[in-house]
């Protein structure tokens, strides 16, 4: 009779969640489950397994010294849902990021600024050279917004919070606090080489 030992039983538990986390991947990169039958999909297992937790650590040093580029690029899979993924690009090769279901969400300026955003903190703004999207109005607004925030040193001019009814009155208060950049902003060749100024 064979008795389990602990690291039986260890080795066990983490074959599972290891492929518990490549299933979740692939589900939400929509990726077909039958690739896992392809003669180079074993290899690859076996590669990344050899060569350890440090596989992609190459490229994030490479970002800190030569800098990096974060791409996004939004599609429609088959069952017409909009899949949005976020690459980083540097002179090691392009890196994966994420990929997210963006049908829920209302395609907004606002809301693309805020996903661009976190890639940007997490790889570090020191590390990244450019942003690269595609033409959907939804990125050409989160342009816009990252603009006037450049010219208003990261300052809001609404936050909308609980406090609702005084709303008006703090969009003006900030649109009087930030009126010398605003101006600025509305007299730069960023502003008046804009698709915006000629609105």
């Amino acid at each position: 009779m064979n008795q389990t030992t602990i690291n039986d039983a260890y080795k066990k538990e983490e074959r599972e969640r290891a492929c518990m986390l490549i299933t979740r991947w692939m589900y939400e990169a929509v990726i077909p489950f039958n690739v896992v039958t392809y003669p180079s999909f074993q290899p690859m297992i076996e590669a990344i397994g050899q060569y350890g937790v440090d596989l992609m650590k190459d490229h994030m040093v490479e970002w800190g010294k030569n800098g990096c580029s974060i791409m996004s690029d939004g599609w429609t899979d088959r069952k017409e849902r909009t899949l949005v993924n976020f690459l980083v690009n540097c002179s090691k090769g392009t890196m994966f990021m994420q990929s997210i279901d963006a049908s829920s969400m209302i395609k907004t300026g606002e809301k693309m600024f805020e996903l661009l955003d976190k890639w940007v903190k997490q790889v570090g703004e020191e590390n990244v050279i450019q942003v690269i999207t595609d033409n959907h109005s939804s990125y050409v607004m989160a342009g816009l917004l990252n603009m006037m925030r450049r010219f208003t040193r990261q300052r809001e001019l609404l936050r909308p919070a609980k406090t609702r009814f005084a709303t008006a009155f703090i969009t003006l208060s900030r649109l009087h606090e930030q009126k010398n950049n605003l101006r600025k902003m509305f007299t730069s060749s960023d502003w008046s080489d804009s698709k915006w100024a000629k609105e």
